[in-house]
């Protein structure tokens, strides 16, 4: 969930760096003003805005909060007709095509949030429908339809699959599950990294481990999705890495190598460009969610303590994505999100939804300061110039880092 290195970010960054000159011609998505009252957050959401609308709901139904109805229909309305999702559709009034960015990440989130709610089976079946027919051959997903399979698609299709009541392990290309995938992400039991899923295979076709990756591959590999109910694992730690054969090895491997990753205060480092000595929250409230999903309290209760004493300030720079992450963390162990050392997220995360006053006042001074109106690049260029220096790249997506291969 913590942002990975998308493909769209880096087509993002191509297109305007090859077609600078065009760009007072044409604006990609709407200026902040032109928001959508019924969506969570007032950033620019042509990248992230049904996954965080996704994450937003999906954290209000496990907290016991009834999202509003605009709210939900805002994300229904989001759909192309032959089930996938964009990240953001200013008119969905007017019909998806080849240029329409849909992409599996935003498609499994909104079918998760959706089979969450209920009522919404049409959606989520003909969601389904489109994700099954862009299965990789090795069994997984790619970010985009037939991009490279990955660890972190992959697994929040999974997650998209059992909420929808399907059985991942059933649904196959050319005989391969997306579990087959997985166990092929792995890490092997020696060496560095071992036990830890990687986001894909290097060029050179070895495997690198990725925290991130590997929070999201346990949860993958359980068939679990965001959601997940306290008290369901088998309650005992993971023990050392033994090779993996089964989903469950798997994922028991991936929690052993997490571990290994925490500091004693029980949190992940960031592995960002200046940041390696930096806590990692996203990826910490993932690895929580991870450990609750195999049942290790233990370890979940103390990153979830240390997440509770030092992430409120994060999730408040960081938006509705932040919040829901959080949220779905205190819910994976039990705790109340209404009293998370003090902050109420529920309450946090509703403000920043529907009707939310000042709104729209926030997001226009938010676009006054990043917009330079003598520059007939506008707000675009200065979204290209951060993206390249890799300037707010981790909140632009799902809240994750992402690496995609070509």
């Amino acid at each position: 969930m913590n942002v990975r290195r998308s493909a769209a970010v880096l087509a993002a960054v191509a297109v305007l760096g090859a077609a600078a000159p065009a760009a007072a011609d044409s604006s990609p998505s709407p200026t902040p003003q032109a928001l959508p009252s019924a969506l969570y957050g007032d950033t620019d959401p042509q990248y992230d805005g049904v996954w965080r609308q996704s994450l937003a709901l999906l954290a209000q139904h496990a907290a016991g909060a009834e999202p509003p109805k605009a709210a939900v229909g805002w994300l229904t309305g989001q759909q192309c007709a032959d089930g996938s999702f964009a990240p953001f559709r200013a008119d969905p009034s007017a019909a998806c095509d080849a240029k329409t960015m849909v992409d599996t990440n935003q498609t499994a989130a909104a079918v998760q949030a959706l089979a969450a709610l209920g009522g919404h089976d049409a959606v989520t079946e003909k969601a389904v429908g489109w994700l099954k027919s862009v299965q990789n051959k090795d069994g997984g997903w790619g970010y985009t339809a037939g991009g490279a399979s990955d660890t972190n698609s992959t697994s929040v299709v999974i997650g998209a699959l059992a909420a929808a009541g399907e059985k991942p392990g059933e649904v196959k290309n050319s005989g391969k599950s997306p579990y087959d995938a997985l166990l092929g992400l792995e890490l092997p039991c020696t060496g560095e990294g071992a036990g830890a899923f990687a986001f894909q295979p290097e060029k050179d076709g070895s495997l690198a481990a990725n925290a991130d990756a590997t929070a999201a591959g346990v949860l993958g590999a359980l068939g679990k999705g965001l959601l997940v109910e306290p008290g369901k694992g088998d309650g005992e730690a993971a023990g050392s890495c033994v090779k993996a054969t089964t989903p469950e090895q798997a994922a028991a491997n991936g929690a052993a190598h997490l571990s290994g990753e925490l500091t004693a205060e029980g949190h992940l480092l960031a592995v960002t460009p200046g940041g390696e000595e930096q806590p990692d929250f996203g990826n910490t409230a993932d690895a929580v969610i991870a450990f609750a999903a195999r049942g290790d309290a233990a370890q979940a209760d103390k990153s979830y303590a240390w997440l509770e004493k030092n992430a409120a300030d994060w999730a408040a720079q960081s938006g509705p994505a932040a919040y829901a992450q959080l949220i779905l963390a205190a819910h994976a162990t039990g705790a109340d999100p209404r009293d998370f050392g003090g902050t109420d997220l529920v309450k946090q995360l509703q403000a920043a939804g529907p009707a939310a006053p000042g709104k729209t006042t926030k997001a226009t001074e938010k676009a006054e300061d990043e917009k330079d109106e003598s520059s007939p690049f506008g707000v675009w260029w200065f979204v290209g110039v951060c993206l390249v220096a890799g300037i707010g790249i981790g909140f632009l997506i799902s809240n994750r880092t992402k690496r995609q291969q070509p």
